[in-house]
């Protein structure tokens, strides 16, 4: 009989310890579970808090866009040849130059809807910004009261701009001048 009741006493001792690895784990998955909720909950909130973006400006892109494309990179646009090289530092066919590599090396710069189904902004008036910026030295606000732009958007179109410019011209124009370079500059 002790034999039987040894065996029995193991056992139950066993169980007990069976249960009690049980009760233990539970309560541990009790508690991450109640981590998880708190988590969540204070995501939430935090969420919650949050300042919410301010509504979009209608600045009336479309129109805009047009405008600038009659007054200069139509033919017998509004503004003569001349008045492009003034106001744009270059020639319209440099321009245009420019922007094709620029659109093939940075889809940026390409016209396309954006996620709500508007179509966005020409890459003539992407490239205006930045030019404005770097021509005049204007800022971002100056350049939204002309180019009807906000001025996040004309900032990353800038650094957009001098990134593709730095890739694609540095070998052939960004070089140091040579003597003879020099020279040439200085005779002029």
């Amino acid at each position: 009989m002790s034999n039987l009741r040894r065996v029995l006493e193991r056992q139950e001792r066993e169980d007990e310890e069976i249960w009690r690895k049980r009760a233990e784990e539970d309560r541990e998955a009790d508690e991450e579970e109640e981590e998880m909720v708190v988590a969540v909950c204070m995501l939430n909130e935090s969420r919650q808090h949050h300042r919410r973006r301010a509504p979009n400006v209608d600045r009336h892109r479309q129109s805009q866009g047009k405008n600038l494309l009659e007054d200069y990179f139509i033919p017998n646009s509004l503004y003569h040849v001349s008045k492009f090289r003034e106001r744009y530092r270059m020639q319209p066919h440099l321009f245009q130059k420019i922007m094709h590599d620029i659109c093939n090396y940075d889809t940026y710069f390409i016209q396309k809807y954006d996620a709500v189904g508007v179509l966005g902004l020409l890459p003539e008036k992407k490239l205006t910004a930045a030019l404005r910026i770097l021509a005049y030295g204007a800022t971002a606000e100056q350049v939204d009261e002309i180019a009807r732009m906000g001025k996040s958007t004309i900032l990353e179109c800038l650094v957009r701009f001098c990134d593709a410019v730095e890739n694609l011209y540095t070998r052939e124009y960004l070089l140091k001048p040579t003597p003879r370079d020099l020279q040439r500059l200085l005779q002029r």
